[in-house]
């Protein structure tokens, strides 16, 4: 099957939405942290695009951290959803979600150990929650892309 331009945007969008919900569950299921949780990560995220004077403490509620930090995460997303769809397009759904587990687990490598190198303050959030939601991320593109691929032919 050729490559699906569309399918690999909506799966992008998608995956993004899925696997915050995961980390969102995660963190209210085993951290009981919610939401300062998220307003850290939100201005952790926003800071790569509005700098570092966004970062926290307070870990507060922000529309413009909001907002900036869904739309990083977003384009983000897409990137790499597209990147996924690529090495996916010829694969069956079974090895599609093999391959998106397994790209999940190298992108928290990336995210998590590559990009701090640029952006040092990621760093904070290297725990099993982040690894576990980069699996349901990569899965998820995975999954978002076959069925949406199927249904645009």
């Amino acid at each position: 099957m050729p490559l699906n331009w569309s399918a690999a945007v909506g799966a992008g969008i998608a995956a993004g939405v899925i696997a915050t919900g995961a980390q969102i569950t995660l963190w209210w299921m085993f951290l009981d942290a919610l939401p300062s949780i998220l307003y850290r990560d939100a201005r952790l995220t926003a800071a790569i695009l509005m700098g570092q004077d966004v970062l926290p403490p307070p870990a507060t509620f922000d529309w413009k951290v909001m907002i900036v930090a869904s739309f990083v995460h977003f384009v983000i997303s897409i990137a790499y959803s597209m990147i996924l769809a690529c090495l996916i397009s010829r694969l069956g759904m079974m090895l599609s979600l093999l391959a998106g587990s397994l790209y999940g687990l190298i992108l928290y490598g990336v995210n998590m150990y590559g990009v701090t190198l640029v952006f040092p303050w990621f760093a904070e959030v290297r725990d099993w929650i982040t690894v576990l939601t980069h699996v349901v991320f990569g899965i998820s593109i995975a999954g978002t892309y076959k069925a949406l691929a199927r249904h645009k032919r």
